[in-house]
């Protein structure tokens, strides 16, 4: 190669791991690489910890990651506006402990797990989009989308999609017989039940 063209290879090399570095310093991205990191850490000592240990674990790394409040509020859809502001608070408590208990118990050991992260972040509105891979050891690879929105306290999670399902448009339509016969209270008593089941 002529020296010309090793100078024109070498910039274009350097502009290429920059625009790399930059795609995966998002810090919406780094949010969930983070969570990933947390995640692997406690199945390495899943069986030990044992699940009230895992759920432990999990609930401030939740607490950080995920927009607790957003998420609840959607979930529970319209009545929200109707609730008094202790209903509101308690089942916030109880949303966010199944989403610490649901990855309590999904992900209990490590059997050679890895999460990889895309550093192509999509913006949409005031929206990012973060895709990340799990791949199980001598298994198909499982995809997962974050839908994130800045908070007070940087990027967190406000949706999660398996595939094409969105999980909060999932826990709508499950809260929905709840929230219908028992209120707020009814749907506490829902979602703490479904996650003293997950820690059995």
């Amino acid at each position: 190669m002529r020296p010309g063209l090793n100078a024109i290879a070498a910039v274009a090399a350097a502009s290429i791991a920059s625009a790399a570095h930059a795609a995966q310093s998002d810090p919406a991205a780094a949010r969930i690489e983070s969570f990933d990191r947390a995640l692997i850490e406690m199945m390495k000592q899943g069986p030990e910890l044992g699940p009230r240990g895992r759920l432990r674990r999990m609930e401030p790394v939740v607490e950080e990651t995920f927009d607790l409040p957003l998420m609840t509020r959607f979930a529970v859809g319209p009545a929200w506006s109707t609730m008094a502001d202790g209903d509101h608070q308690a089942l916030i408590r109880a949303f966010a402990r199944l989403t610490a208990a649901s990855y309590a118990h999904n992900f209990d050991r490590y059997d050679g797990e890895r999460f990889d992260v895309s550093p192509q972040v999509q913006t949409r509105g005031p929206d990012k989009v973060v895709s990340a891979r799990l791949t199980p050891q001598g298994k198909a690879p499982v995809q997962f989308t974050y839908r994130m929105r800045l908070a007070e306290s940087g990027w967190k999670v406000v949706d999660v999609y398996y595939g094409a399902v969105s999980q909060l448009t999932t826990r709508r339509s499950d809260f929905a017989g709840p929230l219908s016969t028992g209120g707020a209270k009814g749907l506490v008593a829902h979602l703490d039940e479904a996650s003293a089941k997950l820690m059995r």
